[in-house]
């Protein structure tokens, strides 16, 4: 399977959905008709909860853009996430989810549980995050 084009979204903080997001993974979904459920549900869920966690939490009271890019391969699905919000401390090696009656911090874990491997880089003034699903063949 050929490489596919490149799918690139701009949102700003804060947003009045998330939507934008699933209409891009519509066009993405549209060129991988074969992709099993279960790939495009996982990558799709972690996607989502990484654009709404950046957008509601890179800053708190700023105004936050984001471009999330996303690759299509033969054997795998990546996204890129960029964002100019604050610079923060992000812990991806042996993250747990946190205890039953607490009400944040199940975001990372979740993003671990649906893809292969999750990057966290600060470049600059710009936080990168790196997703990478590799499909069941």
């Amino acid at each position: 399977m050929p490489e596919l084009p490149q799918h690139v979204l701009t949102l700003s903080s804060p947003p009045d959905d998330i939507d934008a997001v699933h209409d891009l993974l519509a066009e993405v979904w549209m060129q991988l008709p074969t992709i099993s459920k279960t790939d495009r549900h996982s990558f799709e869920t972690a996607l989502i909860e990484l654009t709404a966690n950046v957008l509601r939490h890179a800053d708190p009271g700023k105004e936050v853009t984001c471009r999330v890019q996303v690759e299509t391969f033969a054997d795998r699905i990546e996204a890129t996430l960029s964002d100019t919000g604050a610079a923060g401390e992000v812990e991806l090696i042996e993250r747990d989810m946190p205890h039953s009656l607490s009400e944040s911090g199940r975001g990372i874990p979740l993003i671990q549980a649906l893809v292969d491997e999750l990057d966290y880089s600060r470049v600059g003034a710009t936080n990168m995050w790196r997703m990478t699903r590799w499909f069941q063949l």
